[in-house]
């Protein structure tokens, strides 16, 4: 297929030339395409979703770009009220969100408007509202590139926490290919996280029905410039691009006593804010962060790119914005967004 440039796959369209893009559209594909390159770790394509969370290199890529297009939902009845649902890597985890609510199946409703792809949530251990990947998922078949072949991985073997999994401390060495989510038929988890009870006009521990959920999550993402719309204004974006940082039982009780957020994340650790850090040193929605890079109209910890903008200068303001973090509060930020192609 002809060459393309990295920032045509990517929601931030920052990135420079690839060599052949090759789109995986079935699960035949994904097999043609392994016999067609070679099926060990120095074949292994640079793979891609929507590329809704990376920032992809100006110098670009050279080899080849598998992006997963492939989409697909295999149902199994487990019991009364279980099912399991088998997923192709690249189905929008939104579409299998909204099918969920269709189908008033729990589990997954607060993952509502999340770009990407299902293949990429566990890489992320993707989550919102107090709800996460790894609450539901039961275990994921992916082309395992050291060994040449397919595994099947357990969901306790895919070392899922915080914004983690095995798959960023082993970069390069899985494509995952289906994930597998339990789901059950029944209202919604129990609302854990305060603004989204707020937003559904209930009490925290409340369980609407899903597709109240669903809607209620998606109204406040768009409320807060998160949800990727191609024509807005913000539209060149990769939502939050630090992680909210884990802290100190000490930098909880002064930070929280200075007004930051702090909560804890599924693992008991202490995670202050990452917007309020940003904010306490000044920084505004719509401010200017570097050339053609600024904070969203409506969120701080979102940064868009425009005209101007290349991947090497929103790279530098991340690490020039940790470093100003650490420099006045002790706190390090940990960027979001992976870092893909050739950088220096």
């Amino acid at each position: 297929m002809p060459s393309t440039t990295l920032a045509a796959l990517t929601t931030l369209r920052l990135g420079g030339p690839t060599g052949d893009v090759l789109r995986i559209t079935d699960p035949d594909d994904w097999f043609e395409l392994v016999r067609g390159i070679g099926a060990r770790q120095e074949d292994a394509p640079l793979t891609l979703g929507r590329g809704s969370n990376v920032i992809a290199s100006d110098t670009g890529h050279e080899g080849i770009v598998a992006v997963m297009n492939n989409r697909g939902i295999a149902v199994k009845r487990l019991d009364d009220v279980t099912v399991a649902a088998t997923v192709q890597a690249g189905h929008p985890l939104g579409d299998l969100v909204q099918w969920a609510a269709a189908e008033h199946l729990a589990g997954i409703e607060c993952l509502a408007g999340i770009p990407g792809t299902v293949g990429a949530a566990p890489v992320q251990n993707a989550g919102a509202f107090g709800q996460q990947v790894s609450d539901t998922l039961s275990q994921l078949s992916a082309w395992d590139w050291d060994m040449g072949r397919q595994r099947t991985l357990p969901a306790r073997a895919c070392r899922l926490r915080y914004r983690h999994s095995r798959f960023k401390t082993q970069p390069g060495r899985w494509t995952i290919l289906t994930a597998t989510f339990h789901l059950t038929r029944s209202p919604a988890a129990p609302i854990v996280y305060q603004p989204l009870a707020d937003e559904l006009g209930v009490p925290a521990g409340a369980r609407p029905p899903v597709a109240e959920v669903a809607a209620a999550v998606l109204a406040n993402r768009c409320r807060r410039g998160l949800l990727l719309d191609l024509h807005a204004p913000d539209a060149r974006q990769a939502g939050s691009v630090f992680l909210n940082p884990p802290v100190t039982a000490a930098q909880a009780a002064c930070w929280t006593a200075a007004g930051c957020p702090v909560h804890r994340d599924s693992d008991g650790q202490p995670r202050a804010s990452a917007g309020w850090l940003l904010e306490h040193l000044g920084y505004r929605p719509g401010c200017e962060i570097a050339a053609g890079i600024r904070c969203s109209d409506r969120r701080t910890l979102t940064l868009t790119a425009h005209d101007g903008a290349t991947a090497t200068g929103l790279a530098q303001a991340l690490t020039a914005l940790s470093a100003q973090v650490e420099s006045a509060t002790g706190i390090v930020l940990q960027p979001e967004p992976v870092l893909v192609g050739t950088w220096p």
